[in-house]
């Protein structure tokens, strides 16, 4: 089926609105800003964006005359590092701005006039589609800026709905074969991709994900002092870190608080916890006698339909997330209470696994049996062996254009700036 190209000018739209929004927020002089090592400049997000849909859309799909190819070579993630990109001659705001806006009106001309039932970069408006997923995932980077940064509010959202203390325990499931990946999802990426066989047995998985206050008893129990429960690399780097608690907790007498985009509250304990590194939710997890899920547990729990015995593309069904599925989209600035969201929870009756938190997985991220690249291998491909951990399910701050059953993220296993937390299984007795 052709796909509707007024829903992919919406899509590049709505994104393109969310991305204002994140850079209008502050003045010039944040957006130049570093504000953290680990992270670029506002500034240098806000061209990249543009770059990467003048390269795909504008001069690959359209066969256009390049807008700025003078500036490639300073967007280009693989020659620079986050920490060297502010000493480098970017754009500055004004600039960048009226950068994005000639690209994308040439991108819309572009969409207009090109057929997108053909070649396989545009078919089912793949190309367009990844470009809303790489802006989207950019605009989740910039939230993490802004939740680093420092100084006062310049967010705001209302707040999540309320949770529901019952859904609490671990949910079985059942051993045998699921399907793990896609075959027909248009706008998935190349690492989500082939569908494939995988055969797991019995395990049993967290109902919802770790919360601040069963995060808090570990604290309590002396988690971070006690290497039984760190791997040898963990406990090296609790040390080296300086690790006592997730980033952005601060202790105030017995409790915490947390300062969340430059509000100080206290810790609620019913959130799933956040900004904690891999190594911290492996010790917790066999702290509490548990191991982190693997990926493929993770989406088996997530996408497997029992009944039908097919894999979903939500937990939910195929229906696209809607406000009551999901935590998703920086509609809130913060986590749900476990138990927020009946409505997405998967047959089986886990909840949360989409939005959110990412959750890690104990998977070093690899290639799926099949594995090829589309379009390019810096996408995915030159990551696959390296110091890498997958997270998956997306966070509050994720778009649900790139959050689907079979997304996969990854990140080193040291991170903390993103918006991770995690959930546990462990095999039956």
């Amino acid at each position: 089926m052709t796909p509707d190209k007024n829903l992919i000018a919406a899509e590049l739209e709505r994104t393109r609105a969310r991305t204002a929004l994140l850079t209008e927020a502050v003045d010039d002089d944040e957006l130049i800003r570093q504000h953290s090592p680990l992270m670029s400049p506002l500034v240098w997000d806000l061209a990249h964006v543009g770059n990467q849909e003048e390269l795909w859309l504008v001069r690959d799909v359209g066969g256009r005359d390049p807008v700025r190819q003078d500036i490639d070579h300073l967007y280009d993630a693989f020659k620079h590092a986050r920490g060297d990109r502010p000493a480098l001659p970017l754009l500055d705001p004004a600039e960048s701005r009226k950068y994005l806006t000639q690209v994308r009106e040439k991108a819309l001309d572009v969409l207009d006039r090109v057929r997108i039932d053909e070649r396989p970069l545009v078919a089912g408006g793949f190309a367009f589609g990844m470009i809303v997923q790489h802006e989207q995932q950019h605009d989740e980077t910039m939230l993490a800026t802004h939740q680093l940064r420092a100084g006062g509010p310049v967010l705001s959202a209302p707040e999540p709905p309320p949770g529901n203390a019952r859904v609490r325990g671990e949910v079985l499931v059942p051993g045998g074969p699921f399907t793990m990946g896609t075959d027909t999802d248009p706008w998935a990426l190349d690492n989500e991709r082939p569908a494939h066989a995988v055969d797991l047995p019995a395990f049993l998985i967290d109902a919802v994900p770790v919360t601040n206050a069963a995060y808090a008893s570990f604290i309590d129990a002396g988690g971070y002092d006690d290497p039984r429960w760190w791997s040898s690399r963990g406990w090296a780097y609790r040390h080296e870190a300086g690790l006592t608690a997730p980033l952005h907790w601060i202790r105030d007498g017995g409790d915490w608080l947390y300062r969340r985009f430059g509000r100080v509250s206290p810790v609620r304990g019913d959130e799933p916890v956040v900004h904690v590194c891999f190594f911290e939710a492996e010790a917790y997890a066999k702290w509490a006698g548990k191991r982190l899920p693997t990926e493929a547990e993770w989406e088996k729990a997530a996408r497997w339909d029992p009944e039908t015995g097919r894999s979903r593309r939500y937990p939910w069904g195929d229906d696209p997330p809607g406000p009551e599925h999901a935590n998703l989209g920086q509609r809130h600035l913060a986590p749900a209470p476990v138990g927020a969201y009946p409505a997405g929870a998967s047959p089986l009756g886990v909840h949360q696994l989409i939005g959110d938190v990412w959750e890690w997985t104990s998977t070093v991220f690899h290639g799926y049996p099949g594995f090829k690249v589309f379009p390019y291998a810096e996408y995915s491909e030159v990551f696959f062996g390296g110091d890498y951990r997958v997270l998956r399910g997306g966070s509050f701050g994720t778009d649900a254009a790139a959050c689907r059953g079979t997304f996969r993220n990854w990140d080193h296993p040291i991170r903390r700036q993103i918006f991770s937390g995690f959930r546990c299984v462990r095999e039956l007795a």
